[in-house]
């Protein structure tokens, strides 16, 4: 866990999906006057040179972020989350992407609240650079599994909860259904979004039935592949899950993810899920 770095994945096809669904959830929080506090249970860095040797070794986002940079005909949501990474270019040319932590620091308002996780010790000195030293962010350099749910619930009684693990520790699987259970027990009003990837279908179906048979209730999924599952190394699709979503994101996401599946996905084999995991 402590070796990893999203520096080699920034932009790439996860990041679209991810993002634009955080941008949709933040807005619709700031619809009301009253505060609330987004938390990120593995903030990285905040920021990416895609200019990086990271960066550049892997080159994942001109698989992602640098297929929809200059495009046209993008819908609503995603040309929210486009323009948002073009503010962060100084020209035309991509050349930096935001991470979660930049991208909501720069959405929410003076009132709002960020409180950021992250262990890796050369991540979190860029994250407190990327942050500028504002007094409405909070950076811990801790375990966001072991330290977040101590936030619950937070004092604004509203809140967003980002859990974005590496998973190169495989039992991360379990810990973030155990998480996301001690969080709702404290926090069954807010918001919450999970992000997973499909290395091994089995341990993803085995995470939805884990969910389902919580108490956690209204439960939405959304997954982008670029490619059929197989038995090949990597990261065939990626996949967010979504308790207590806006009423909005389900229609916003039925118009994006068919579009994101056919630009982004790989020789014309990407593909999209939709799913209601649990009722309200």
């Amino acid at each position: 866990m402590l070796s990893y770095r999203h520096s080699y994945h920034a932009g790439n096809y996860a990041d679209v999906l991810k993002h634009t669904v955080l941008i949709h959830i933040l807005e619709h929080l700031k619809k009301k006057d009253k505060p609330f506090c987004y938390i990120d249970t593995h903030a990285g860095a905040g920021a990416y040179s895609l200019q990086s040797e990271q960066a550049e070794k892997t080159q994942e986002y001109t698989q992602g972020i640098a297929r929809l940079w200059q495009r046209a005909d993008l819908p609503e949501c995603i040309q929210t989350y486009v323009d948002q990474i073009k503010q962060a270019n100084l020209s035309d040319e991509l050349t930096h992407y935001l991470g979660s932590p930049m991208i909501a620091q720069q959405r929410l308002r003076r009132q709002d609240q960020l409180k950021l996780y992250e262990l890796h010790n050369t991540e979190v000195e860029i994250l407190n650079d990327s942050m500028q030293r504002d007094r409405r962010v909070q950076i811990f350099h801790e375990d966001g599994f072991k330290h977040g749910v101590g936030l619950m619930p937070p004092q604004q009684r509203r809140g967003l909860v980002l859990i974005d693990p590496s998973y190169e520790i495989k039992t991360e699987y379990q810990q973030v259904v155990v998480t996301l259970e001690q969080m709702y027990k404290r926090f069954a009003t807010g918001t919450y979004v999970l992000w997973y990837p499909v290395v091994d279908r089995e341990r993803i179906n085995l995470l939805e039935r884990q969910l389902k048979a919580t108490a956690i209730k209204n439960i939405q999924l959304f997954e982008l592949a670029q490619s059929a599952d197989s038995n090949e190394h990597g990261m065939m699709a990626s996949g967010l899950i979504v308790i207590n979503p806006p009423w909005t994101l389900k229609a916003q996401m039925q118009e994006a993810l068919p579009y994101l599946a056919k630009h982004l996905g790989l020789n014309k084999a990407g593909d999209f899920r939709i799913e209601q995991l649990k009722e309200e």
